[in-house]
């Protein structure tokens, strides 16, 4: 018998064949298999979609579970154990500090990358990768709590001549999935409330919807435009474009049915 080994395997960004081959050939063969959708969630799937397809069985952990009772990392000791989650497996969630804490342990880890947002979203909109800053995410915000800091991820990106994808918080748990509006309504809020000028109601935005599904919506307009725009069900998520090439302007207006006047003021 080989060493034991805690897998952290990426299930992909829309349903339940989006697994790799290389993870739905693992899923087969350990021990116990966990999942988590507090961080993304396949929209167009179901867990037991997937435990059909793969004939397996899935057990389906909470936050808490995770990040304070850490049930994979303890289950991995004695047992190889394969955890599950939306996206790929280590970007744009929290679990690179459960790599971390089981090479600490002396658990042996393999990561089973897939499709992420990070990619899909600048790829399915045309525009440059290499040309996008720092990732930020708008949580939903409360009585007490309304941060500024993704508005200044924003800001910071763009005194830079980078892009910028906004990605938009989920709360799966109560199935609560912040809209492309709402997003674009938070901006302009702590646009009022900072007045930095970076954002208005005549900015250039692009909201990608449903990445990964056969028909995903990009679009890109001024953002008085999108507000007013059904981008139907979740996950939506934002780009805030700095100066654009001309292949990107062109993108734009093919893809997105952004207006050709965005083309006269490219790079």
């Amino acid at each position: 018998m080989g060493e034991l080994m805690l897998y952290f395997i990426g299930l992909g960004l829309y349903d339940e064949k989006d697994i790799s081959l290389k993870g739905a050939e693992i899923l087969k063969t350990v021990d116990v298999i966990y999942a988590e959708f507090y961080t993304a969630y396949l929209f167009g799937s179901s867990i037991n979609s997937l435990e059909e397809l793969l004939g397996v069985e899935i057990d389906v952990l909470n936050r808490e579970e995770v990040e304070e009772e850490n049930i994979p990392l303890i289950e991995a000791e004695d047992k190889d154990v394969a955890f599950l989650s939306a996206g790929d497996p280590l970007i744009a969630t929290t679990h690179s500090d459960m790599m971390i804490q089981a090479r600490k342990m002396n658990i042996k880890t393999r990561i089973i990358h897939s499709a992420s947002i990070i990619s899909a979203a600048p790829g399915i909109a045309g525009l440059q990768a290499y040309k996008f800053g720092k990732v930020t995410t708008i949580p939903f915000t409360e009585a007490n709590y309304f941060p500024h800091s993704p508005y200044l991820t924003i800001k910071a990106n763009l005194d830079n001549g980078m892009h910028t994808l906004v990605l938009l918080d989920i709360q799966a748990h109560i199935n609560r999935y912040m809209t492309a509006n709402q997003g674009l309504e938070y901006l302009m809020q702590v646009e009022d409330e900072l007045g930095n000028n970076i954002i208005s109601k005549d900015t250039l935005a692009i909201v990608v919807a449903r990445a990964g599904a056969p028909e995903p919506i990009v679009r890109a307009d001024k953002i008085r435009n999108l507000l007013e725009e059904d981008f139907d069900g979740p996950l939506h998520s934002l780009i805030i474009p700095s100066d654009l090439h001309f292949m990107e302007a062109e993108a734009l207006v093919v893809l997105g049915g952004a207006s050709p006047e965005i083309i006269k003021n490219t790079l």
